[in-house]
């Protein structure tokens, strides 16, 4: 299978994570409004941020609600952060937050990596085992006509495979929009996947008690309100 992981994974959430979910987007909009501005057509990221929350069920008024913190000059800060996690098996885990307090999210992380037993690495120190890539899937071309648009204007890309059906494209993180734009110019589309990610350059299995702690680790990171995203090299197919 493809190297995109779990792509219908967290689709259906409810109560607890709902709630999660449209407070991540909240801060997210709130945050890319709040630097490129707050019109979708004049700033790119909000408008496809906006898009990718909508297509998650986020619903208008969480979306407005965080716009307009923006024209009312309200001035919260928040930054990325990023954690590398050593986890069973051979595991690694990659896991970026966005957050307004640095010191209550890594706090925050810590307890999750106490409580499981796995070890927290430095900078780079899991990153460099990952592509950092712009991922883009879609039905209603074939891999043939999705290259021939690509070259007929000029788009570069990692990658390309067929998954059921769905063609995936693999870039350049800033090549995204390029991507889209030259499938786009040969068929009108829904793209299903738009997503920039960190994808493992090799992926392990695990089984036994090393599956049940992994699977521990990744619940309880899930369950940080400051957790934006869980990055891992775990083969959970099959």
């Amino acid at each position: 299978m493809g190297r995109f992981p779990n792509i219908a994974a967290a689709k259906a959430k409810t109560g607890a994570a709902k709630g999660k979910l449209y407070g991540m987007y909240a801060k997210e909009i709130y945050q890319v409004a709040k630097n490129g501005g707050v019109t979708p057509e004049g700033n790119p990221a909000l408008k496809r941020l906006i898009e990718k929350a909508k297509k998650e069920q986020v619903p208008n008024d969480v979306i407005k609600r965080a716009i307009d913190k923006v024209n009312s000059g309200a001035d919260e800060s928040y930054e990325n952060a990023r954690y590398e996690l050593f986890g069973p098996g051979g595991s690694t885990v990659i896991v970026d937050c966005l957050t307004d307090n640095v010191n209550r999210t890594v706090s925050d992380i810590r307890t999750v990596v106490n409580k499981t037993h796995v070890k927290m690495g430095g900078i780079n120190s899991v990153s460099y085992m990952y592509d950092n890539l712009c991922i883009v899937g879609f039905i209603g071309l074939t891999e043939e006509e999705a290259m021939d648009a690509l070259i007929n204007n000029d788009v570069d890309i990692t990658d390309m495979e067929d998954e059921d059906g769905t063609i995936m494209i693999y870039g350049e993180p800033t090549d995204l929009n390029k991507i889209k734009e030259a499938i786009l110019s040969a068929k009108e589309v829904t793209f299903d996947i738009d997503e920039i990610a960190m994808l493992p350059k090799e992926k392990v299995k695990l089984q036994g008690e090393d599956l049940e702690t992994f699977n521990k680790l990744v619940t309880m990171l899930d369950e940080v309100d400051d957790v934006n995203h869980v990055y891992h090299n775990v083969d959970l197919e099959g």
